[in-house]
């Protein structure tokens, strides 16, 4: 499982490309993870502006006006920043696509890991 300096450098690496930018998309190719996606995960992001990103122990936080994606790596989970039209591999899983051409893409041999939402309480519709 990775250990809290990976999380950490994880956030630290995707955040320059993706703080600021706004989900065009969010492609969904395997929902069943650690826990399941949630079935309104797209309808959710796409939209939304990642304000900041924050780690939480081992979880990563994307952080929008109305909540949070909240993504934890499990066992062997991976987030790249890539081209969308990258070809996936066989254990990518989710991919967040991005006004600015790149994708997040989630990637999982294991499955352990897990992306959930969480309803910002503050936020106003």
């Amino acid at each position: 499982m990775p250990e809290l300096p990976e999380v950490e450098t994880t956030r630290r690496g995707i955040s320059p490309h993706i703080v600021g930018q706004r989900v065009v998309r969010v492609d969904i190719h395997e929902t069943r993870l650690r826990w399941p996606v949630p079935t309104d995960m797209a309808s959710l992001l796409t939209g939304q502006r990642i304000d900041t990103i924050e780690r939480r122990a081992k979880y990563l936080l994307l952080n929008t006006n109305t909540g949070s994606a909240i993504i934890h790596l499990g066992m062997s989970g991976r987030l790249v920043v890539t081209d969308p039209a990258h070809r996936r591999r066989k254990h990518d899983h989710v991919d967040i696509v991005f006004d600015n051409d790149l994708a997040l893409r989630f990637h999982d041999p294991r499955r352990f890991g897990c992306l959930l939402w969480a309803e910002d309480p503050h936020a106003h519709a």
